[in-house]
């Protein structure tokens, strides 16, 4: 199948193909008579698990690990397995983070919901924020 024909049947962009392509994690062979890369089942298999782990987060990176051992002849799956726990750990902090950030943006609110707007003079810019207490 060709580039196109690819990016079609795995719901991706042509671009996205030829990316994979050339950073190596698919390949294909040249037709003789047109010069048209051809794809072959493979490459679809390998590129429907990179689009997967793309959705997963997974970076190039990670994704060009898991290929490696696979190639190799090694399981992925406990790779996978810790870059997913990996991801996880990393995803709650930011998820902590992001709650501890609306809470304050919500004290914030209501806090200053009830204090006046003053002009700023030269030592301040607007003092709902310089009061330091956030």
């Amino acid at each position: 199948m060709t580039v196109t024909e690819l990016a079609n049947a795995m719901n991706t962009t042509p671009d996205t193909v030829r990316y994979y392509t050339k950073i190596e994690f698919i390949t294909a062979s040249k037709n003789p008579t047109n010069g048209y890369k051809n794809y072959g089942k493979t490459a679809q298999n390998r590129l429907k698990f990179i689009l997967s782990a793309r959705q997963l987060n997974f970076s190039v990176a990670e994704i060009k690990n898991i290929l490696l051992e696979s190639d190799k002849g090694h399981f992925a799956c406990p790779l996978v397995r810790e870059i997913i726990e990996n991801h996880l750990a990393e995803t709650e902090k930011q998820f902590q983070a992001a709650f501890e950030l609306r809470e304050k943006l919500r004290s914030a609110i209501d806090d200053w919901q009830s204090k006046p707007d003053k002009a700023p003079t030269g030592q301040m810019i607007c003092h709902l924020i310089e009061a330091g207490k956030y």
